[in-house]
């Protein structure tokens, strides 16, 4: 070989072993606290399911994006009718399942009827009751009868509750899932790890990973550990007391955002004395919301002052309507007939926020002559007591479903609030499409329930996630379940 090709091949091999040097990383390793019981989430209400293949595996006609608005999906364009009692969508072609098969109109109608079948085991079921008909129209489009109007049809279409599904695969997805999504799943070493690929026929823009392994550690200490090896990559939702590890470490990013999880102080509005809108008013004034969160949630929680998450473009702050004032409520409970205070009990379910925030606002109502007593429960007392029977003063829970003020508008719900004004803004919003209207309808239902201090506003339940430093793309808030993956990328 002669000195000069033996050079140029030198040169060569130099130049590889530079690029592969250079080359970004394309894997991702995921730790998640908790492993799914199945992995359809259509037939399971876990949110660990939707947390490993919402917009991954599966997808539905629609996603929600990060910050709660609909985005297309599956569809790649819908048409509401003047009554809107019909959605017709426009179906993007060529698409495919992981197995093989072709995703067409017929999927989208046996997805549904799947759904709302006798036999259906979809913990959302009842969100889809306004669907009276499903047609294919013709193999890309197809049309939903509704037998009323529903605003928040589109939005329900975008939960992993309604991902579409394939009759070839539909019974088997629990433990194989198979979706038309960006990853197709790969292996389930239960006990251990879900694997999920890249899926290369994919059709819509490919995702910069190419591969992503969700780790199940359920231990704080050895998820800090795992991160702090490299072991893992990322968490989407880390302790937030043991946060402070890796604050201020240059090889990680702590991303804070809100989550769908209102924590309020639960107040029982049928029974005296919280009937009295002059003692819930004087309960908000005796709150001190950032006391809360700073021993509660260690500083991470974000103050909300009505039953909405900060993260959705309809929220409206109402913070400052009952701002801490110990004065106030004391004269506030003389007006109510109170001027020595009264006692009540504090329902506690076991959840670390619950009994941390329960221990603080005790002290806070102290100060005003409300003297509570603390009863810590487990989750199957908490249900049946506070929830089911209704049997409680005050409790502290955090409600983590999606756009769920419509609860005000029940008054056979477990807090008893029976506002007829309420009620019928609610079903206004309900049959109302248009954005701007339901936006304006929202606020307003917002700023009743702030001004009726019907329960204490405390905080959105923060999500805490801790990131290689390399990496961009994850999810700051959590308007849905999921860790998403199409937009995480690798930079240097």
């Amino acid at each position: 070989m002669s000195p000069r090709k033996s050079m140029a091949l030198a040169l060569a091999a130099l130049m590889l072993s530079a690029g592969a040097a250079l080359a970004q990383p394309t894997e991702i390793r995921i730790g998640v606290a908790l492993e799914p019981p199945a992995l359809d989430p259509t037939a399971g209400a876990a949110e660990a399911i939707d947390v490993v293949v919402y917009q991954n595996v599966f997808e539905g006609l629609v996603r929600i994006d990060q910050t709660g608005a609909v985005q297309p999906g599956l569809a790649e364009s819908w048409t509401i009718s003047d009554d809107g009692l019909t959605y017709t969508f426009s179906l993007h072609d060529g698409v495919t399942f992981h197995d093989g098969t072709s995703f067409d109109a017929e999927d989208v109608k046996f997805t549904f009827e799947r759904l709302l079948a006798a036999d259906s085991v979809n913990a959302q079921k009842a969100l889809y009751a306004p669907i009276s008909e499903v047609s294919a129209i013709d193999p890309l489009t197809v049309a939903f009868t509704l037998s009323r109007p529903d605003g928040l049809f589109l939005f329900n279409l975008g939960r992993g509750d309604a991902v579409i599904v394939a009759p070839e695969s539909a019974a088997n997805n629990g433990a194989e899932p198979i979706g038309t999504g960006p990853f197709a799943f790969v292996q389930w070493d239960r006990g251990s790890r879900v694997v999920l690929e890249q899926y290369g026929p994919y059709w819509g823009d490919k995702p910069a990973l190419t591969k992503a392994t969700y780790l199940f550690i359920s231990d704080t200490s050895t998820m800090t550990n795992a991160l702090l090896a490299g072991d893992v990559d990322g968490t989407n939702n880390f302790a937030p007391e043991a946060l402070a590890v890796f604050e201020g470490n240059p090889q990680f990013k702590v991303l804070v955002g809100s989550t769908e999880g209102e924590t309020i102080l639960a107040t029982n509005n049928r029974k005296a004395p919280f009937d009295d809108l002059k003692v819930r008013q004087a309960m908000a004034h005796a709150l001190d919301r950032q006391e809360i969160i700073d021993g509660a949630t260690y500083g991470y929680g974000v103050p909300i002052g009505t039953h909405f998450a900060p993260h959705h473009p309809y929220y409206l702050d109402l913070t400052g309507t009952y701002p801490h004032d110990p004065h106030k409520a004391r004269v506030l409970l003389k007006e109510a007939g109170y001027p020595d205070g009264f006692s009540a009990t504090l329902k506690l379910p076991p959840v670390a926020y619950a009994r941390l925030s329960g221990q603080i606002i005790a002290s806070e109502f102290a100060k005003v002559g409300i003297k509570l007593e603390l009863i810590n429960m487990e989750w199957a007392q908490w249900l049946e007591d506070v929830f089911a029977n209704k049997d409680f003063d005050l409790t502290i829970i955090s409600h983590v479903e999606p756009f769920d003020i419509g609860i005000y508008a029940n008054p056979d719900y477990y807090f008893g609030y029976d506002n007829p004004q309420v009620q019928s803004l609610n079903e206004t919003l309900n049959a109302t499409t248009d954005e701007a209207e339901r936006k304006r309808l929202a606020q307003e239902i917002q700023t009743i329930i702030a001004r009726d201090a019907v329960n204490g506003y405390l905080f959105e339940l923060a999500q805490t996630g801790v990131w290689n430093a390399k990496l961009e793309g994850m999810w700051q808030n959590a308007p849905v379940e999921g860790v998403v993956l199409r937009d995480i990328h690798w930079v240097e």
